[in-house]
């Protein structure tokens, strides 16, 4: 089945961190893909959701770390809310 491939961007304001990631990751901008499977039906064609992929930039390399999409979500909601009251 065919995969198609998005990419985002997110940015925090504050460094953050995710449970797929070793502590703290700085503030900054990072790339994120969201990886779909094509599923071919009778009157539809659907997109499901198979992998969110977040890019992280560490001393001169680039990883690629598979996250939850919720994670993430809830991630950018704490950087907004510390944002929002200053700290």
């Amino acid at each position: 089945m065919p995969i198609r491939t998005s990419r985002t961007q997110v940015t925090f304001k504050a460094p953050f961190s995710l449970p797929e990631l070793d502590g703290l990751r700085p503030a900054g901008k990072y790339d994120v893909d969201t990886d779909e499977e094509c599923i071919e039906g009778n009157r539809h064609t659907v997109y499901l959701r198979v992998a969110t992929i977040l890019h992280v930039h560490s001393l001169g390399s680039k990883r690629f770390v598979t996250i939850d999409p919720a994670g993430l979500e809830a991630a950018l909601e704490r950087d907004a809310e510390t944002v929002h009251l200053g700290h």
